[in-house]
């Protein structure tokens, strides 16, 4: 039987001081630390934690993502980060910090969230259902030296002068206002990249960032197939690291030309949503979420 006073313990607010903890809680659960995208979530979003009630960092632990025009009263919200210690898993301090977070600070604001295997039935019992699904990748590119070079999309890294012009393509593709998260990407990435048709028009975007041994590909929003390809083709030139991207499956053309490069597929996650049908904006343009804890 659950220990009545595990599910008794606060919740309260984190803040970027609790980086350490949470990558000490992402570590315990066998996960990277991800020390680089914890101090993004949390400076980007909020974070819940419960403390550990022996002293040691935290029990459980979330963040949040709110997207529009205001943080205190978003359009859509994204949940990820969702960690129970492995001393305290199975004790239902999973579901009272998610039955906190989406029934008393986000009751009424439809949620997203991509779920493993393992995570799905909970949040069924929260009431998300599964509206999407995404593929993991992960290896090293392999360039293909024989490809001509005419014909593709032409990239170039973005400009202070691209960052308004980035936030209204990503506002008309993610279908919400993500200004809070993406005016931090040029610190956040190591690479931004943006595509423009022959008329000057920003057709794509797309980013690399350091997480762990990997590079993390994403967000990726392009046009069309070339204008994607162009853009992982480019960002994947800067770095020797193996590369790691999470594709909407129903992108198959895209899945197939990266494992065709040597990218190889590591998982599935559910996409999931609560009080809404779906995800807003363009999926056709959205091919890789930033992170999947944040979209």
């Amino acid at each position: 039987m659950t220990p009545p006073q595990l599910t008794e313990l606060p919740i309260r607010a984190l803040t970027v001081d609790d980086l350490r903890h949470c990558a000490d809680l992402s570590e315990d659960r066998c996960w990277p630390r991800e020390d680089h995208k914890w101090g993004l979530l949390l400076a980007a979003g909020s974070g819940y934690g419960i403390d550990a009630p022996d002293g040691r960092g935290l029990a459980a632990a979330c963040v949040v993502t709110p997207y529009g025009h205001t943080k205190a009263e978003p359009e859509l919200a994204a949940i990820g980060m969702v960690l129970v210690a492995d001393r305290y898993a199975r004790q239902g301090l999973g579901r009272h910090l998610m039955a906190y977070v989406c029934d008393d600070v986000l009751k009424g604001v439809p949620l997203t969230l991509h779920a493993t295997p393992n995570g799905r039935p909970l949040y069924e019992e929260l009431g998300f259902d599964t509206t999407g699904r995404a593929e993991m990748l992960r290896g090293t590119f392999r360039r293909d030296e024989t490809a001509p070079a005419t014909g593709t999309v032409p990239v170039r890294p973005a400009t202070a002068e691209d960052i308004s012009r980035i936030l209204r393509l990503d506002a008309e593709v993610f279908g919400a206002d993500r200004t809070h998260l993406i005016t931090r990407l040029p610190a956040f990435t190591d690479r931004l990249l943006v595509a423009e048709d022959s008329a000057g028009e920003l057709i794509g975007y797309a980013a690399i960032w350091p997480n762990m041994e990997t590079h993390v590909i994403g967000p990726l929003i392009a046009r069309d197939q070339a204008t994607a390809e162009a853009l992982v083709a480019g960002l994947a030139a800067t770095t020797e690291r193996p590369l790691r991207t999470d594709v909407d499956v129903r992108h198959e053309e895209l899945l197939a030309w990266l494992k065709d490069r040597g990218l190889d597929s590591v998982a599935f996650n559910a996409v999931m949503t609560r009080d809404t049908t779906g995800l807003p904006g363009d999926w056709t343009r959205r091919w890789a979420p930033l992170t999947v804890a944040a979209g």
